[in-house]
């Protein structure tokens, strides 16, 4: 690394694992522990595992930042907070209503989401403001009277009619309820002051619900941190960047997709030169995230969905299956083989674990065909039983009408890449991006073992496994801009807007983000903006100028829309919709050098490969020369993820410790 003197750390929090990089002294250090119920307990042991190998003493840290699943666990789960919504009278409803459209437009089956606030925590105000200012002020006297039926809400949310245009009134409100109640108050105009109602509200509501959930969590870990002389951690948020805790402690909504986050920043260090840029692909214990990263920029949304409910603040763009190494195969009514969402976790994890998982998992099936041996470093304390796996899988032969235990492993080791191949042509092929100018960077515990097989779905040629590819999101961590972000709409017409006016409103969003960065004289600060053609009901983000020009800007816009969308309209009239800033303070790269100096295998183990198992040789990635080039099959172990290379391809090791895997010339 290139980062030298007081340690630093980077830990992340998975379903079934907890990942942690120590740098001290320009060494790396890693570890991978168990997922604890309260992960603040994982998070700490992991950190003493780290500083105990690194020989060094957590006093003497000097950086933690942290990517968290609490805020996502929390919404998943529906284990959020009591919250009570405050809105104008007639619009009780908005989170229940939604949008009229079908989650599945064929399926009478489906279901929408049970909206965040019931209607008994859902309460009116006689206030009325429109687009163009305050039409009927907010009685005091009213909002205090509300008070009573507030008492038992751990959390309060306040979404007001047009408040992102005029937020007067509803200032006056979330004022008076801090003032009267001891719980979080979330006002809309300061989570996303942005319009359409019903994004807006969800969103609000989604940021009451996990902030007193974040805030009990942080003030944990920050306690079981400080014992050990740690200093309170940086949190990862979903935009990709590093915050305060003090930050995340107010708007725990920025934290929705903290962890996948972190892996799509570690994947976009590694360069691949593939022409188009990279997959991201994080497969865990529990779930495979998928990002892209293109011309050395990770792509971002602003219109997120978690669990089913809209959080439009900005996120790193990921496709999110339910397809880990802990995920559950099983056997629907019509006697099909089916493989998760549901997850076997930490605890009891996996059958081969042995901490009393009975259902067979892809894990199971992996060892079962050979990819994973019993000699395998998975994680502390971890040793794999392939008899239990082989029980486990046994137990799906019997509910199925698979012949025998090794078709069984095929069946679910193939039906969890086929999962996560769907939600590579997501990102790619239903975007309009060709798959094959990609490379596929794998990363995460189980990753690498399904990477070779995703690639050859996709007729993806290169696939990369970086150098502590299964704390590669602990990685990123450490490398991770500071960044915070801020928008407001703005409607107008862009060849008439009040130049003068844009310029203002971009100065304010300027000074609200520097406020949140914590060196301001090391900022940088880039202006966007939401465009679309008038009658258009989504809009695109183009960069802007310091200083906002109209036809710079609008020429930028069709050019965009002709690259996403695949034509223009250059005679149209184009809408500004919204405004946005973002404050970046550039965090430190990690360069990775490798020093390997062998090139035998350690092993030979039987592998399942074109239909039989054959003897495959096992070598230690670690020690590998720089420059050596094998061809597959072959397996590669590194203490925190194994590498799968298929017949038919090679692999080289850069000097950084990448493994470049390409398909071999024929």
């Amino acid at each position: 690394m290139d980062t030298r003197g007081s340690p630093r750390l980077g830990v992340d929090v998975g379903g079934t694992f907890t990942d942690v990089v120590l740098v001290a002294d320009g060494e790396l250090t890693t570890a991978k522990v168990p997922t604890t119920v309260d992960q603040s307990e994982g998070v700490v042991r992991g950190i003493d595992v780290a500083c105990e190998r690194a020989e060094v003493s957590p006093e003497t840290v000097e950086t933690f930042r942290h990517a968290t699943t609490v805020a996502t666990n929390a919404m998943l789960e529906s284990a959020g907070a009591r919250t009570a919504l405050v809105t104008t009278a007639g619009f009780a409803d908005v989170l229940e209503i939604g949008r009229q459209d079908r989650p599945a437009l064929y399926d009478q089956s489906v279901s929408k989401p049970t909206p965040l606030v019931p209607p008994d925590r859902r309460h009116e105000l006689d206030e009325r403001v429109t687009p163009e200012g305050v039409e009927r002020p907010v009685d005091p006297e009213e909002v205090r009277s509300l008070t009573d039926r507030l008492e038992e809400a751990e959390s309060v949310a306040i979404s007001l009619l047009h408040a992102y245009a005029h937020p007067e009134n509803e200032q006056v409100v979330a004022e008076i309820l801090r003032e009267e109640l001891d719980v979080p108050v979330v006002a809309s105009h300061e989570s996303l002051a942005e319009f359409r109602e019903y994004e807006r509200t969800s969103t609000t509501a989604v940021d009451a619900s996990v902030t007193p959930v974040i805030r009990r969590y942080l003030d944990r870990l920050t306690e079981r941190a400080s014992r050990r002389g740690v200093e309170p951690p940086q949190v990862m948020q979903s935009n990709g960047g590093i915050a305060a805790v003090e930050n995340v402690r107010e708007h725990a909504v920025t934290t929705v997709l903290s962890g996948p986050a972190a892996g799509v920043v570690g994947a976009s260090l590694f360069e691949s030169g593939a022409s188009e840029g990279i997959i991201t692909f994080d497969m865990g214990g529990t779930s495979s995230d998928v990002g892209l990263v293109r011309d050395g920029r990770v792509e971002r949304t602003s219109e997120a969905t978690v669990a089913g409910h809209p959080v439009h603040v900005p996120t790193v763009d990921i496709e999110t299956v339910g397809a880990g190494g802990g995920s559950i195969a099983w056997v629907d009514s019509g006697g099909a083989v089916r493989v998760g969402p549901q997850s076997a976790s930490a605890r009891p994890g996996p059958a081969c674990y042995g901490h009393g998982g009975e259902d067979p998992t892809v894990t199971d099936a992996n060892l079962v065909l050979g990819y994973l041996g019993t000699e395998t470093e998975l994680g502390e304390g971890l040793t794999l039983d392939v008899s239990a796996a082989t029980r486990a899988v046994e137990e799906l032969v019997s509910a199925s009408d698979l012949d025998d235990v090794v078709e069984a492993a095929r069946g679910i080791h193939e039906i969890a890449n086929a999962t996560m191949a769907r939600a590579i042509r997501r990102v790619t092929v239903e975007r309009g991006h060709d798959p094959r100018e990609f490379a596929l960077v794998a990363f995460g515990g189980a990753g690498p073992m399904h990477a070779g097989a995703l690639a050859e779905r996709l007729d993806v040629e290169t696939v990369c496994v970086p150098r502590a590819s299964g704390v590669l999101s602990a990685l990123g961590l450490l490398a991770a801009d500071e960044r915070h972000d801020a928008s407001r709409t703005y409607r107008a017409t862009a060849s008439t807007v009040e130049t003068a006016t844009v310029n203002s409103l971009y100065g304010e969003l300027v000074e609200q983000v520097r406020a949140e960065v914590c060196n301001p004289a090391e900022a940088t600060f880039t202006r966007r903006a939401d465009l679309r053609y008038a009658g258009q009901s989504y809009e695109l983000t183009v960069d802007v100028p310091e200083s906002f020009d109209r036809q710079h800007v609008t020429e930028r816009f069709h050019a965009t829309h002709d690259r996403i969308r695949g034509y223009r309209l250059p005679e149209a009239s184009v809408e500004l919709v919204t405004l946005r800033v973002t404050a970046t303070v550039p965090g430190t790269t990690p360069t990775l050098d490798h020093d390997g100096d062998d090139a035998s295998p350690v092993r030979v183990r039987d592998a399942f490969f074109d239909g039989a198992f054959q003897e495959t040789p096992v070598y230690d990635r670690r020690s590998l020369r720089t420059e050596t080039v094998l061809d597959g099959p072959a397996l590669f172990e590194g203490g925190e993820s194994t590498v799968v290379l298929p017949p038919g391809w090679s692999a080289t090791v850069d000097n950084r410790g990448t493994l470049v895997m390409e398909v071999a010339d024929d």
